[in-house]
């Protein structure tokens, strides 16, 4: 068992549990999108609860833990919703159609792409790798969701600086991936993912955004 969640489990900014067969949410963002202060004080705060947490003989850490965190993504999520500060390039249609593009061009062959929403300074994305997760990346990579990732916004941000003529970090380095537990889960955050546009004010309807996708009918 230990041997097992080594291969699955590992941290570096955020903590990561990645299945090589799993639903996974997405989220990723430009670099310098979030007030650097504003980071260091949310995680700072997430990591001392999870301590106390952690050191409550309670049934109930796991659950408690996962509670924070999604917490402290939604405080995260809303900041970058008011996009107060930082870049806004996927504002700029042609940078929204590259990674538009890039996201349909892997479904199939790295994951089965089931929804996202591309907004000013960051993406939301829930796809699953039970089928078609290929050798690219089950040969490369313990961690299927990272290296998809990694290759994603490799190629996006490769482009879109080309495109603005500009050099350095076009995306965050790190995202935040989340394996998504049941259907019911997922329904929830599908319909959190597609209707991101509509609570930041971008649009009255889901469906009139051009930048939002999903595979099933959420009428």
């Amino acid at each position: 068992m230990k041997r097992e969640l080594e291969n699955i489990y590992y941290n570096r900014h955020l903590p990561h549990y990645q299945p090589l067969q799993a639903s996974y949410f997405i989220t990723f963002r430009l670099s310098g999108s979030l007030p650097a202060q504003i980071i260091k004080q949310y995680k700072h705060e997430r990591m001392m609860y999870e301590k106390m947490i952690r050191h409550d003989m309670n049934d109930n850490v796991k659950k408690r833990i996962i509670d924070i965190r999604k917490k402290y993504f939604q405080k995260f999520d809303q900041l970058l919703d008011k996009c107060e500060s930082g870049p806004d390039w996927l504002c700029n249609n042609q940078i929204a159609d590259i990674v538009r593009e890039a996201l349909h061009y892997r479904d199939g062959s790295q994951y089965n792409l089931h929804a996202y929403a591309i907004m000013p300074n960051h993406v939301h994305l829930v796809f699953d790798t039970r089928s078609t997760c290929d050798d690219s990346v089950k040969g490369t990579s313990k961690y299927p969701a990272s290296a998809i990732m990694e290759n994603l916004k490799w190629y996006t941000a490769l482009k879109a600086n080309q495109l603005l003529n500009r050099r350095g970090a076009f995306w965050q380095n790190e995202s935040y991936d989340h394996v998504i537990r049941n259907q019911e889960e997922f329904n929830r955050i599908v319909r959190y993912v597609i209707n991101n546009p509509v609570k930041a004010g971008l649009t009255d309807s889901w469906d009139d955004y051009p930048y939002t996708y999903c595979k099933y009918d959420e009428k």
